[in-house]
């Protein structure tokens, strides 16, 4: 049984240190524990800070691609690399280095196939109270979306078998951590959720400039992904509201004219009611259309996940053991 913890890092030689030499060098039930960098890009000394901290495996990206980017790297690496366990953790040592083994726990015993860590949120000063509700009404509306009971969506402190990494796919170039929690929930994979120790905060979050940004790009996230998986629900309800606003009018329309013998002066309403009618009809054909390209996406995921196996499971391991993968 081999555990790869990776670390995506972008200018984190300060920080880095800290959190590798909390990490784990041994667990019972693991066989082998290496550790693998991914350096997205940094303009500081994160690649060569990483090798003089013993880290097994650095993936260096020339050019900052951003977390969910870096994040997908080391997925693929850590797969290629033989992986039957991957475990992701931040470069700021924010998570207890030693609760690794509460994520990877659930999986050995076959209990499940990811394991988010839970944060003690409300215990977390240096965040403040407007981060705390965002964060506990970006986590409902997750679960509401994928179907699961995740309560610290946003945590990058989490654990994947090696089936669910082959399954997963990232779209999103803002993060991983909403997105694979809805993909998780919607292919019906075990996730689960262990509470966790964090660290205090060494230093400002890189991942959003603002709370309104962050808001911004979770929404659309969410939407996007949401669309993606159910596509049809989404735009048959969009497609009923403006037939429905239709309909309304237009019905008011026939009462003024029936009971009141007045429809010289509500032309416009026909009008109007006519064009939203039309454009709910519109929207809910487009909402089949959506759903057939959403059943061939699935399709071609069940086609991508055979691949991966077929490649990562056949490739030679031995090749593959060395410190830097570009």
């Amino acid at each position: 049984m081999k555990l790869i913890i990776q670390v995506p890092c972008y200018n984190e030689e300060n920080t880095l240190p800290a959190a590798i030499e909390a990490l784990p060098g041994e667990m019972s039930g693991v066989d082998f524990i290496e550790y693998l960098v991914i350096d997205d890009g940094s303009q500081d000394k994160t690649a060569e800070v990483a090798r003089r901290c013993g880290v097994h495996h650095v993936v260096n990206l020339s050019k900052n691609q951003g977390l969910a980017a870096g994040f997908m790297a080391g997925l693929d690496a850590c797969l290629q690399l033989g992986a039957d366990i991957i475990v992701n953790t931040d470069a700021d040592n924010q998570y207890c280095g030693a609760d690794v083994e509460k994520l990877v726990r659930p999986i050995l015993e076959g209990r499940a196939d990811i394991v988010v860590g839970e944060r003690p949120i409300d215990d977390i000063e240096q965040f403040s109270w407007l981060k705390k509700k965002l964060q506990r009404l970006g986590s409902w509306v997750v679960r509401v979306a994928s179907h699961t009971n995740i309560p610290d969506a946003p945590s990058g402190f989490r654990a994947f078998s090696r089936e669910a990494a082959m399954k997963l796919n990232v779209v999103s170039g803002y993060t991983y951590t909403l997105e694979t929690i809805i993909q998780a929930g919607r292919k019906n994979m075990a996730i689960i959720s262990v509470p966790v120790r964090t660290n205090p905060v060494s230093r400002e979050s890189r991942l959003f400039r603002s709370m309104g940004q962050y808001i911004k790009q979770s929404i659309f996230t969410i939407l996007r992904i949401f669309v993606m998986y159910n596509p049809l629900s989404f735009f048959l309800f969009l497609g009923l509201c403006f037939f429905g606003a239709g309909f309304l009018i237009g019905l008011r329309f026939l009462v003024l004219m029936f009971a009141y013998n007045d429809s010289t002066g509500h032309v416009q309403s026909l009008l109007l009611a006519v064009a939203l009618i039309l454009i709910g009809v519109q929207t809910m054909i487009l909402g089949l259309q959506a759903d057939l390209i959403s059943a061939n996406r699935k399709i071609m995921e069940d086609v991508q996940y055979c691949v991966r196996r077929l490649f990562y499971d056949k490739k030679d391991r031995s090749a593959l053991e060395k410190d830097t993968l570009q």
